[in-house]
């Protein structure tokens, strides 16, 4: 009986609770912290990632599989220190330029990066877990990335004597994603693309939640993706928070705002014009939303 106690006390403690974005970031997100804010061109955590920046989080490591748009303005406000990554860009409009900017002339400041493949992100997000500290795939022959990286490392299969790439495993402090649905007890429901999310989700030590809305039921069909309450820290309301990303059954993506995201950009002082008008200047997403009421989205720079 007293194990059964103890497993019930330890399982309410890990349960998810519904707070505010702002108390979601300031309790799971700290300086210094792994963070991974995953997205696949779908349920980009957005709004998320604005609140970091408000709250002037500092030498964050970074993750993503696709870093785009949301690693662009955390890199250019100074928040992180390095970076893990496959692939980065404004996709289909063209360069990440503070993330450029970072490399090549340390500003804001300097960025180390670690560059992997998108097999090799997503086997090591598996990996982390399953809590293993490496991950081993079929990966990376004839390819450069190993001359640069030093953690891309080759073992033998002690059964098949078979060469196989070797990379550490990624476990976040904190995962943030977004999503369509929760319910009120914390469970959350995800469809459409759904790249590395879970995986990412399960590796860490703490998850944060942005969702469409909170529904008594989920009405989730069989083999819906759904993490359970106990592995998720915190779960905030914030409709719209993938845009300009889209969310499946929601909205769609606004592809007017990564097309003008390479004008403000592209020059150090508009970025930073754009972003205290938009995102330090704004109390919350909805607010930021509002301020781009009336003109082309993400064009207006002051």
């Amino acid at each position: 009986m007293r194990r059964c106690a103890r497993s019930c006390t330890n399982a309410r403690a890990f349960m998810s609770h519904i707070v505010s974005l702002r108390e979601a970031i300031a309790e799971n997100v700290h300086d210094g912290d792994t963070v991974a804010l995953e997205g696949f061109t779908h349920l980009i955590p957005f709004a998320a990632g604005h609140e970091v920046i408000r709250q002037k989080r500092r030498n964050l490591s970074l993750v993503r599989m696709t870093p785009d748009l949301i690693y662009d303005q955390l890199i250019g406000m100074g928040c992180a220190a390095r970076l893990t990554f496959s692939w980065g860009g404004n996709p289909g409009a063209g360069s990440l330029y503070r993330f450029r900017d970072a490399i090549e002339n340390d500003w804001p400041q300097p960025l180390e990066i670690e560059e992997r493949s998108h097999a090799d992100i997503a086997s090591a997000y598996v990996a982390g877990a399953a809590n293993l500290p490496f991950s081993v795939m079929r990966g990376y022959t004839g390819s450069d990335l190993p001359k640069y990286n030093d953690r891309i490392r080759f073992i033998t299969c002690p059964f098949t004597a078979e060469r196989l790439a070797a990379t550490p495993s990624i476990r976040p402090d904190v995962t943030v994603i977004h999503a369509q649905k929760a319910d009120r007890q914390g469970n959350v429901l995800l469809w459409g693309i759904l790249g590395v999310q879970k995986e990412a989700a399960l590796a860490a030590k703490r998850v944060v939640v942005t969702v469409e809305e909170i529904v008594d039921d989920l009405g989730a069909p069989p083999n819906s993706c759904v993490l359970p309450q106990w592995v998720i820290s915190a779960v905030s309301l914030v409709p719209g928070g993938a845009f300009p990303s889209y969310a499946l059954g929601y909205y769609e993506r606004d592809n007017r705002f990564y097309k003008a995201w390479n004008g403000i950009a592209r020059d150090r002082d508009t970025f930073l014009a754009w972003m205290q008008r938009h995102i330090l200047q704004t109390a919350d997403f909805a607010e930021f939303r509002r301020t781009l009421e009336g003109a082309p989205h993400g064009s207006q720079h002051s």
